[in-house]
């Protein structure tokens, strides 16, 4: 029977997906440090590869690690990683020391990923599961909205934008220390630690293989949306890149909203009801970017498109987890290096957008959420029931 654990729980493992936001900084902190050091824009760029380079590199060695170490540790190790990178920069800034510090950042960053999530799955009841983790979502993404504010506000009012470093390193520790002084119960482990091989094993089942391929997608998604939508109003409508970029700020702040929706809603909800109408409203969204011929329209459109998408990854992350309990670790390693999607997308785009031009190359997307939507179908169609030993890896 499942006991309902208190707030003093999982206000501490919320705060963490806080921290997990940190990484964004290294969007504005790329602009700071090209012009600090008069940077070409190639090398500049080193910064944010220094930070998505271990998703690919350590998502599985992490669930790996925390199968045997358990999913608190882990989230403790991520934090303090996370403040390690924060704060090396601020010890000494060059351009050295700001790749090595985004370079930690990433590795703290990716084993929060892959810990946070299954960590807050075992502290939620079960019919809040998918609930709150649009609401980590959310609370993740109120981090990565505040970072530009605060280093931009840091900049102009005491010269210093590196303040936001110390800052940073000391929310790290404090959530470190918040998140040890609580008790966790954690899921007892069913079965043998896990290894590369029963990680990739997973693989033979179908299931896994199909909703991983969809969480890919939803990250290439996420990622191909915010990347083209500026080019694409840019080029559609004739404006300024200063007017179309308003494009990227309504799509994050459809996000933010959607996902606090999402924490609210799927209380009452059911998953899968909720994922299939997002799923609509995502493509009706899409639909109306692609034939309107009004700006305003448009970007009516492409809020209506991110309040569809928002809470689409959570809660696919929760159906997997949800169906396979007993390898959340593995699961959630595999999830994370799907965040791989990002960079496989965005490039696709602008490879259709070259050759047959930059509407067509939205179709990618709407290609990412039909096979969204057969993920979805085949998820509620293939029932808990049916995933029986016969499909496990271990038989």
């Amino acid at each position: 029977m499942e006991k309902k654990q208190s707030l003093n729980v999982l206000l501490p493992v919320f705060l963490s997906f806080y921290v997990m936001g940190f990484v964004d900084l290294v969007g504005v902190a790329t602009a700071f440090v090209k012009d600090d050091f008069g940077l070409s824009d190639t090398v500049a760029q080193l910064l944010p590869t220094m930070v998505f380079l271990w998703f690919a590199l350590i998502s599985i060695p992490t669930g790996i690690f925390q199968d045997r170490k358990g999913k608190k540790f882990t989230v403790m190790l991520g934090m303090a990683i996370t403040g390690l990178g924060v704060i090396l920069p601020f010890i000494h800034y060059s351009y050295l020391t700001a790749v090595l510090g985004f370079m930690v950042l990433g590795i703290g960053n990716t084993i929060l990923q892959v810990s946070a999530n299954p960590l807050l799955l075992d502290v939620s009841p079960k019919k809040s599961q998918a609930a709150n983790l649009s609401l980590s979502q959310f609370v993740k993404a109120i981090a990565s909205m505040l970072g530009p504010v605060i280093t931009a506000a840091l900049a102009t009012y005491t010269g210093n934008w590196k303040l936001i470093f110390p800052i940073y390193a000391a929310i790290s520790l404090i959530s470190i220390f918040w998140l040890y002084s609580v008790r966790v119960r954690e899921r007892e482990p069913e079965k043998e630690p896990a290894t590369f091989g029963s990680v990739l094993a997973l693989f033979r089942i179908p299931f896994v293989t199909v909703m991983i391929l969809s969480t890919f997608l939803l990250v290439g998604f996420d990622v191909g949306m915010n990347s083209n939508i500026a080019i694409y109003l840019q080029k559609r409508f004739l404006i300024p890149v200063e007017s179309a970029s308003l494009g990227i700020s309504i799509y994050f702040f459809s996000l933010v909203i959607g996902r606090f929706l999402g924490g609210v809603l799927l209380r009452t909800i059911s998953t899968s009801r909720f994922m299939v109408a997002s799923i609509i409203l995502t493509f009706i969204g899409l639909a109306g970017i692609i034939l309107s011929k009004n700006l305003a329209l448009t970007r009516v459109m492409i809020f209506v498109a991110g309040l569809g998408f928002s809470n689409t990854f959570p809660i696919v992350f929760a159906i997997i987890i949800d169906r396979l309990p007993r390898y959340a670790n593995e699961l959630s390693s595999l999830i994370i290096l799907s965040v791989a999607g990002g960079a496989v997308i965005p490039p696709l785009m602008g490879l259709i957008s070259d050759t047959l031009g930059v509407t067509a190359s939205l179709f990618m997307l709407v290609i990412c959420m039909l096979y969204v939507s057969f993920a979805t179908w085949y998820a509620i169609r293939t029932k808990p029931a049916a995933m029986n030993e016969n499909q496990s890896p271990d038989a």
